[in-house]
């Protein structure tokens, strides 16, 4: 006991000559306490050791030591290195965090940190591991930081974070980060059980090993960042609630299903809500940046809404070219405001029990255009360029070349198609060219009202150029 008291009176004198960091390491854990805020220590009973409000037990101290290193309050860092992970966490919230080690497996426990003048806590990750991850449990928000990691776990998930609060997941500026899972019972590569908010000018790659990329139980931002998903089992983004695209690139590629997936989290749909708050729609909203999409798979689709997709803005590109797939699928609206959109869907029919289904760039229940250019490439085996129910355009620019061949001896329904409504099609305004050049091909078909123009005499410019009829019913 006296040599403790001994070493703890000559940390102080040192701490309080050289005003520095107090360093005290349990296992790979150190808590680093600055001088300027470490205040009184209090040694209870030869057994622990208390420093701002974190208690110790003395026999699971490492070590104590005091050094010039600079701490940043509120910040965890967890440094990955091989088979082995440290972590580091800053004085100030030493109470409230907890973390333990197991390889390069690190696990955090987050408690209450309201008192830490209202902030949340930041955990930086770096460093390299082919079998390490972070588990993050707790109930407030947070954020982490992504600052040159490379982290792979061949067993689970890399990054699961069961904390159900807004997550923000960061790439630092400059940095490339790159994150991988593997077999395993995990949703994905990345998830988060609550909202997860991309964002920084860094660099992302995610390869879902296991199921999707990228899994939350809520709803899903993206701003800033570059994103690359490079591989999932399953879908690239899968998330409920909503999706937005704020800015940044995202490009998606080599998925066994969806691109982007977005869910109804409940059984009813509350609407749009303001800045989107406490929102459940299902809806995936486009407003700026860069999407590039690449599905392969049969049947599915770049970009699929349980609700509405709405596009006001960005650079899409979505190729999609497995049998019936489609690159936009909503069960609702889809609109597009604004942005240069272009779809190359190439996949083949496919005919079950004598019903056929194709692969065509937007299938929908209302499509409404009112401005941006849209370009659709089409060459699947009679491929659609959009089906909906109904079909409207007020503005913008559409080019549809579809050189899709028919079925020959069969009906009309085995024949590519430009446009494709159920109900209506109204061509009120915007620039439309339609080109089929497949065997039988149809500009525009509308199984009910079929108009073109408006009442005050102003229209569409409107050019079909067809192998088959240009307007049928």
């Amino acid at each position: 006991m006296n040599r403790i008291y001994t070493l703890l009176t000559a940390i102080v004198l040192t701490i309080a000559a050289t005003a520095q960091t107090l360093n005290v390491q349990v296992g790979n854990v150190t808590y680093q306490f600055p001088a300027s805020q470490t205040g009184d220590m209090t040694y209870d009973n030869g057994s622990t050791l208390t420093i701002m409000d974190k208690t110790f037990d003395l026999s699971d101290i490492s070590s104590m030591t005091v050094d010039q290193s600079q701490v940043t309050d509120n910040q965890v860092r967890i440094i990955y290195d091989g088979t082995t992970a440290t972590v580091q966490v800053a004085g100030n919230i030493a109470p409230y965090v907890t973390a333990s080690i197991n390889g390069a497996h690190v696990t955090i426990d987050q408690s209450n940190t309201d008192a830490v003048n209202g902030d949340e806590i930041t955990y930086q990750l770096s460093g390299t591991s082919t079998n390490g991850s972070l588990t993050l449990n707790g109930s407030y928000k947070c954020t982490v930081s992504l600052a040159g990691v490379t982290l792979a776990n061949p067993t689970g998930a890399a990054i699961n974070i069961t904390n159900s609060k807004r997550i923000q997941l960061s790439a630092k500026k400059e940095t490339v980060n790159t994150i991988s899972d593997g077999s395993g019972s995990q949703k994905a590569c990345i998830y988060s059980k609550g909202q997860l908010q991309f964002q920084g000018n860094g660099t992302l790659n995610v390869a879902g090993n296991c199921k999707h990329a990228v899994k939350s139980a809520s709803y899903i931002t993206v701003k800033n960042i570059t994103i690359n998903i490079t591989s999932a089992v399953s879908d690239g983004f899968s998330c409920e609630e909503y999706f937005q695209l704020k800015s940044g690139t995202v490009t998606i590629s080599g998925t066994g299903d969806d691109g982007i997936q977005c869910d109804l989290g409940g059984t009813t749909s509350t609407g749009e809500t303001q800045d989107h708050s406490d929102e459940d729609t299902g809806n995936i909203y486009i407003d700026g940046g860069t999407l590039n999409i690449t599905a392969t798979a049969d049947a599915a689709k770049g970009i699929k809404a349980d609700g509405n997709v709405t596009i006001d803005g960005g650079t899409i590109t979505v190729r999609n070219s497995g049998e019936m797939s489609k690159s936009i699928k909503s069960k609702a609206t889809v609109t597009i405001n604004a942005g240069e959109l272009t779809f190359i869907p190439s996949g083949a029919m496919k005919v079950i029990n004598s019903d056929a289904s194709y692969s065509s760039a937007i299938k929908t229940v209302d499509f409404v255009q009112n401005g941006g250019t849209i370009t659709i490439t089409a060459s699947g085996q009679a491929g659609r360029g959009i089906t909906a129910t109904n079909i409207t355009t007020n503005g913008g620019t559409l080019a549809i070349t579809n050189s899709g061949a028919g079925v020959q001896g069969t009906n009309d329904n085995y024949t590519a198609k430009g446009l494709k409504a159920d109900t209506s099609i109204s061509l009120n305004a915007g620039n439309i060219t339609i080109s089929m050049s497949g065997t039988g091909g149809k500009g525009i078909k509308s199984a009910g009202t079929y108009t073109q123009g408006t009442t005050d005499g102003n229209g569409p410019t409107l050019t079909v150029t067809t192998t088959g009829s240009a307007l049928g019913s």
